[in-house]
């Protein structure tokens, strides 16, 4: 892949910032918690999950555990992550599926892990990095957020964002965008009060040049 002096510019103050650790904010122990805790994490915080899971995984193990669960006490066990009726719902039948064509274990294409129950682009991309370090991308509100104010994309669709971004970064940061750029939304280019002050890619932001425009 050839890029352009302006992505490479970007990818590197990103490396300087933010390092090239790979690493989940997401805590387990194992593939199958992970598959786990990132069906948890949508529509909620990360620390919020932790929390969560900390005791989750005590009390269900294995995928054997989540599959033989009850949905009504699951529910209760992971009420405070949101939407926890779906949550519940999802991770039994994932794990049932998982438990019987698996053998309990987490499938290794984005083909199988999009097929389960609850399972989308976004969570199979984060186990394919996390677990495999197969190259992916994982489009969070945060990265499709960056991803646009950088102008790698105008589209809003994560799916559509993830295959633009693909096309645009090389391989050996797919990974690593998911890491760094979330830390960048959190720390710095937050969707509402953006601190285009410390921001070290200013001069590549559509968001700054608008807010440029507006004080002229």
């Amino acid at each position: 892949m050839r890029i352009t002096k302006r992505t490479a510019e970007i990818l590197k103050r990103m490396d300087e910032k933010y390092g090239t650790e790979l690493f989940t904010y997401l805590e387990h122990h194992t593939p199958e918690q992970l598959l786990v805790a990132t069906i948890l994490s949508a529509q909620c915080t990360d620390a919020r999950v932790n929390l969560v899971t900390k005791d989750l995984f005590v009390k269900y193990p294995d995928m054997a555990a989540f599959a033989n669960a009850s949905q009504e006490e699951l529910e209760q066990d992971i009420r405070s992550t949101g939407f926890y009726h779906n949550k519940a719902k999802n991770i039994i039948a994932c794990a049932k599926v998982m438990v019987e064509k698996y053998g309990g274990k987490v499938p290794e294409t984005i083909e199988e892990l999009t097929a389960l129950p609850g399972v989308g682009r976004k969570t199979a991309n984060v186990v394919l990095g996390n677990v495999f370090r197969k190259p992916s991308i994982v489009v969070d509100t945060h990265v499709g957020r960056i991803a646009r104010r950088l102008q790698f994309t105008d589209y809003t669709d994560p799916v559509k964002v993830e295959f633009e971004l693909m096309k645009k970064i090389p391989e050996d940061h797919w990974i690593l965008i998911n890491l760094q750029w979330i830390a960048f939304g959190r720390e710095i280019c937050s969707a509402r009060k953006p601190d285009c002050e410390n921001c070290f890619l200013t001069e590549f932001c559509k968001e700054h040049d608008k807010k440029k425009d507006k004080t002229k």
